[in-house]
């Protein structure tokens, strides 16, 4: 039997030619993870002075091409950005909130924009190219010009019926303002998208890509050649001393409501971790708070989860707080008792059931909140309090590191310095002045010369 010849081995590239005298030169890449397909890495050669030039410069981009391919320097799939957002929020493990935060800025500014782009052709000027839009405009407008409804549903664009007639027409004045006038769908004004969703966005972004990374899809991520957006600068607006005796003094007029608000402002624990206090974590005889977990929200979801950094803290209070509390809990006693039940031992603390068996929903602390600082004609809002918490300890002259401990703030203190830099710079020329007044000072001697 004649010896069997020796099977060639199938070439890595090819140079097709095409009419207008071009020539497109492909490359053999590998197997697609991720689809089982052939990857193809094409260039295309415009058609020089004679074809010999042309064949040359092919040759050069077949062996670029070919050196791509033997140094893992090539995408190895051809998958979307799409396809790589939908397997990364497979794989990252991450608080739910904070996943459905993702889930709507992908919906919103990556998936109309660059979701279609396979992964190995992405730039970093595509990416800084996106950034630059949202900073123009967060509804990708590309400066058209189109009425912008409220909802996606089939409706009326406007909103007067018999009911809600024009106020306008109702008072014969064009020039009377009316609310439901402002609710109808007008014309599309642009409204850049915020720093810091910006920087949400190449979070989002950067975890993707090095995960392709990692998973061999591509060699580099276009992430990292980008600049990252700027870092919106931490501006808390605490309420003063004497809105906040106001607002203490409005809220009081619930007792249960006011010790809420009360204890927001003394301990600047998150409305979440306020919402999640249980009975049992509370030791009234000592005068200390344990905080071990939270209650999150979305829409009308709601469960208890950890905490935000996953750290749990004590916090001590003092006299007048533990009285104020002391008070709180005979009154719940008091409710549970005319309906013949009990508070139950890991009940929580600001609960709207007898027994205390159901906390009270964030969004609903937080709304309740707004309408009491608008009463009182007040621009503040619930985590005000929290700002208002860190700030008043800075004042009194409490180091960083335990101002960040009672906050719960990750870093070190890190986070609080940077978000409160103003604040302690402030305490920081106080305890200058008050070193000054405090300080010896020499006997003054006029110098005598030689």
């Amino acid at each position: 039997m004649a010896p069997s010849k020796p099977r060639a081995r199938r070439a890595r590239g090819n140079v097709y030619w095409l009419p207008s005298g071009s020539a497109r030169v492909t490359v053999y890449g590998g197997i697609d993870q991720l689809t089982g397909k052939r990857v193809q890495l094409r260039e295309t050669v415009a058609a020089r002075a004679t074809r010999r030039e042309t064949e040359k410069e092919a040759e050069k981009v077949q062996t670029r091409l070919l050196n791509r391919v033997d140094e893992r320097r090539s995408p190895r799939t051809e998958a979307t950005v799409n396809e790589l957002l939908d397997r990364w929020l497979e794989v990252i493990e991450i608080e739910r909130k904070t996943r459905t935060g993702y889930v709507g800025k992908i919906e919103k500014h990556v998936r109309p924009t660059i979701g279609r782009l396979q992964v190995g052709r992405v730039r970093a000027d595509t990416i800084e190219g996106l950034y630059a839009q949202l900073r123009r405009c967060r509804d990708h407008c590309r400066g058209e010009k189109f009425v912008q409804h409220r909802t996606d549903v089939e409706h009326i664009c406007d909103e007067h019926t018999a009911r809600r007639k024009c106020a306008k027409d109702v008072a014969g004045d064009p020039n009377v303002l009316c609310r439901w006038c402002k609710r109808a769908c007008a014309q599309h004004r642009c409204v850049p998208l915020s720093a810091g969703s910006i920087r949400v966005v190449h979070a989002i972004l950067s975890g993707a890509f090095m995960r392709a990374v990692r998973w061999g899809w591509i060699a580099v991520s276009p992430i990292e050649q980008t600049e990252p957006p700027t870092v919106p600068q931490p501006n808390p607006a605490p309420p003063s001393a004497e809105e906040a005796a106001a607002i203490l003094t409005e809220a009081w007029r619930d007792p249960d409501w006011g010790v809420l608000v009360w204890f927001a402002m003394t301990t600047g624990m998150r409305r979440g971790e306020l919402c999640g206090l249980r009975w049992n974590q509370v030791d009234l005889d000592v005068g200390v708070v344990t905080v071990r977990n939270s209650i999150g929200q979305i829409a009308g979801e709601v469960w208890e989860k950890d905490t935000k950094t996953r750290q749990h803290r004590r916090l001590t209070l003092d006299d007048e707080l533990i009285d104020v509390l002391r008070e709180h809990r005979a009154r719940c006693d008091e409710r549970a008792a005319a309906v013949d039940t009990r508070v139950r031992r890991d009940g929580f603390v600001f609960s709207a059931v007898p027994d205390c068996a159901k906390q009270l929903s964030p969004d609903t602390v937080t709304q309740r909140y707004w309408r009491l600082a608008k009463r009182l004609g007040f621009d503040t809002h619930l985590h005000s309090l929290r700002h208002y918490s860190a700030t008043e300890l800075i004042a009194a002259g409490v180091d960083i590191r335990t101002v960040a401990g009672r906050l719960g703030h990750a870093g070190g203190g890190s986070t609080t310095l940077r978000s409160y830099s103003a604040f302690v710079l402030e305490a920081d020329q106080r305890a200058a002045v008050a070193l000054a007044a405090r300080r010896p000072r020499p006997v003054r001697r006029p110098s005598t010369g030689t």
